[in-house]
């Protein structure tokens, strides 16, 4: 039997959809058979579309709360590495 192997981001291993109507069709999909609600956003790497469970806009949110709570280390002689 004959199985359909989609293809994939290299850099985020997500399912590339050819357009925006094709990206939504699925996240219907998603949300009649899984009852998942998944958002359609175009990829900054590979130009396709691709589906993801944040909400729009949510990610940016998330990154600047979390450095305002990281921890640091109260070592003596420690050095955080640069990224």
């Amino acid at each position: 039997m004959h199985y359909f192997t989609p293809r994939r981001c290299a850099a985020t291993s997500k399912i590339m959809y050819h357009d925006r109507a094709k990206a939504q069709q699925a996240a219907d999909r998603s949300m009649v058979e899984r009852n998942v609600l998944l958002w359609v956003y175009r990829c900054d790497y590979c130009g396709s579309w691709h589906l993801t469970s944040h909400e729009p806009g949510s990610y940016q949110r998330m990154r600047t709360a979390s450095r305002a709570l990281k921890p640091h280390s109260r070592k003596r002689g420690y050095k955080p590495r640069r990224r």
